[in-house]
């Protein structure tokens, strides 16, 4: 989570003075110091006080980062209730981040009850202002057709929009849909391409398809070298 259209300051004393004087947005930056040790000592219970302080501002990056340590129990005991009710804070006024880690406790029922069609509505509205996670969420629930109707160009499109933004599971998903012809016209070159641009950021399962992929190439190619397929017939040997 990053904030963003904010003032900038000075010095870190600059900010820290806002900060004291009641300003939201110092309050906030200065929580964000905290909690990574970027020019404090870290202390995630001093970063709670002041993402706190500027929630109660209204602040919506503060709210989703009280979210998250509500979540994660950083600085406070984890309640999934209050992650819930900080989330829904912030992504009520369009907060991307707020609105899909709203939408995954939605899907996994965490402080909330398991609504897949609340989880849905949360990472659309996510996923519309570009957030990467909630494109490769809402494409999941595309393909296999889980509460909207399946639909694998929508899927597709979802993935794209993922993939584009170096979403590695969006990037494993979508030389699926390339191999497979699920949404797009099965182009292998394209399949090949997004599992490799996947695999560089460890994704798994594309790091293991592109070895499925390599090995029966090299099988195609020692079957035409030993002469076991008859290209006359074939015409062509595909991997």
């Amino acid at each position: 989570m990053a904030p963003s259209k904010r003032r900038t300051w000075q010095t870190f004393e600059e900010m820290h003075k806002a900060a004291e004087e009641g300003e939201a947005a110092a309050q906030c930056y200065l929580g964000i110091c905290y909690q990574n040790g970027q020019g404090v000592p870290q202390d995630s219970v001093e970063a709670v006080k002041w993402f706190r302080r500027a929630a109660d501002q209204n602040d919506t990056t503060a709210q989703c980062y009280l979210g998250f340590c509500y979540q994660t129990g950083q600085g406070v005991p984890a309640e999934l209730n209050q992650a819930a009710r900080w989330f829904r804070e912030a992504a009520e006024q369009g907060d991307p981040a707020a609105q899909f880690n709203l939408g995954v406790l939605y899907e996994t029922g965490q402080g909330v009850s398991q609504n897949y069609a609340e989880a849905v509505k949360w990472y659309l509205a996510a996923a519309d202002q570009g957030e990467p996670q909630a494109q490769f969420n809402l494409g999941v629930f595309y393909e296999t057709g889980q509460v909207v109707p399946q639909d694998f160009e929508e899927a597709v499109k979802w993935y794209r929009l993922a993939a584009e933004q170096e979403c590695a599971p969006a990037q494993c998903n979508l030389g699926l849909c390339y191999e497979t012809g699920r949404g797009v016209p099965q182009i292998i070159s394209e399949a090949v391409k997004w599992f490799c641009r996947a695999a560089r950021q460890g994704d798994k399962t594309a790091q293991h398809n592109l070895g499925v992929y390599y090995a029966s190439l090299e099988a195609a190619e020692e079957a035409v070298e030993g002469g076991t397929v008859d290209e006359q017939t074939t015409g062509e040997v595909l991997p």
